[in-house]
């Protein structure tokens, strides 16, 4: 049985380290609760298409953000510059429906099947952001750029392959969407499964 409302999960990523340096920090997560009501799986579900996040011109069922900050050292040496050290501060906010009251038992079960498998969609979106943080950090931890003393082509030099390693996250995380949110895929599955509560 198909239903009438579809919604995207979503998310935004970025990122990058080295592997050395990857020891030394540690995204924080977060989540954002968004109320919800219903007395049956689809109310919960058209609650959801009503409340969830906007993204675009629709709305997710939950979606995945992040804020990333660099403590970065660029040091002029023999006329040129070399990014010594990069340090991330990420912070990974989840945001994800729930019932502003108690659910009835029987639904209660199939709103955990459901919420559990959003949240594990979710936190692979967390993933390729962690990761993308990871390889940004690899690729600018020893980047030298000769005759720049001043450490500003360097900078430019930077940017530039940071755009290339967030396109690529972004591809990942819309490719998994596309996956998970088709027939038959995990986030097809799920909604399904609440909304004929079975």
């Amino acid at each position: 049985m198909k239903t009438g409302l579809r919604f995207l999960v979503l998310v935004p990523l970025l990122a990058s380290p080295t592997l050395a340096a990857a020891a030394e920090w540690q995204a924080v997560e977060k989540v954002d609760a968004y109320a919800i009501s219903g007395k049956s799986g689809l109310e919960l579900y058209r609650s959801i298409g009503e409340r969830g996040p906007k993204i675009g011109v629709g709305r997710a069922i939950a979606h995945t953000n992040f804020k990333l900050t660099w403590s970065r050292n660029y040091e002029p040496q023999g006329g040129g510059c070399t990014l010594v050290s990069a340090k991330p501060k990420l912070i990974i906010t989840y945001t994800l429906p729930k019932p502003s009251q108690e659910l009835p038992a029987g639904l209660r079960q199939y709103w955990e099947t459901f919420i559990t498998g959003v949240r594990a969609h979710e936190k692979v979106h967390g993933d390729i952001i962690v990761d993308m943080v990871k390889q940004i950090e690899a690729v600018s931890v020893g980047l030298s750029v000769p005759g720049d003393p001043k450490c500003s082509k360097i900078r430019t030099e930077l940017t530039k392959r940071l755009a290339e390693l967030s396109l690529e996250q972004r591809r990942k995380s819309r490719e998994f969407d596309r996956i998970e949110m088709s027939d038959g895929g995990n986030v097809h599955k799920l909604i399904l499964g609440l909304v004929n509560e079975r």
